[in-house]
């Protein structure tokens, strides 16, 4: 990073890192005003609209979002 200290082997991660130097956050909800800086970020954030809780315990009835 010319910003700081840190290094990537990847430029992807080196771009995803940048925009905490810039403020970039490129992923935007449609349904609120939210925006992140990662797609997997904006991707469980849009869980909470629909009530999403794709995740299920095998033990337990209980459901999570993550």
């Amino acid at each position: 990073c010319a910003r700081c200290p840190k290094a990537f082997k990847q430029k992807q991660a080196l771009t995803v890192h940048q925009r905490i130097h810039t403020g970039e956050r490129p992923f935007l909800c449609a349904r609120c005003p939210k925006t992140f800086t990662q797609k997997q970020a904006l991707t469980v954030h849009q869980r909470i609209h629909v009530g999403g809780r794709p995740f299920s315990c095998a033990r337990c009835p209980k459901t999570f979002k993550q």
